[in-house]
């Protein structure tokens, strides 16, 4: 799959598990809206990655990588709690995290090799 398409799953995911940890929490906390804010950034960003600006796509995928870092944090906060579904939205945002760093390094190798063809 192309970074550029993982990239944007990855934005929806953040964007829809992040609004839907927020609504659905019993006491809910305004930090639910980071990954929201980050899947919006890497939507602004995709027609850059689409278009494979070099630039762009490392930016992105730090941006991603920033995001993954930070999911930690909520995850330990879900497991104390026993939050099933809680642990189940924090671990999907990390998985389709690093499935998006994965297809940019997938692509940066890539391009690595094509330019030295």
């Amino acid at each position: 799959m192309k970074a550029h398409t993982a990239s944007l799953i990855n934005a929806i995911a953040l964007i829809i598990f992040g609004i839907w940890g927020y609504f659905g929490s019993v006491n809910p906390s305004y930090t639910a809206f980071i990954p929201v804010v980050g899947g919006f950034i890497l939507i602004f960003l995709y027609p850059g990655t689409k278009r494979e600006d070099k630039l762009i796509a490392h930016i992105t995928v730090t941006i991603t990588l920033l995001l993954f870092v930070g999911l930690f944090k909520p995850l330990y906060g879900a497991i104390e709690k026993t939050d099933y579904m809680a642990i189940s939205r924090v671990t999907a945002m990390m998985i389709t995290s690093v499935w998006a760093i994965i297809a940019f390094i997938k692509s940066f190798i890539d391009a690595r090799k094509k330019r030295e063809a």
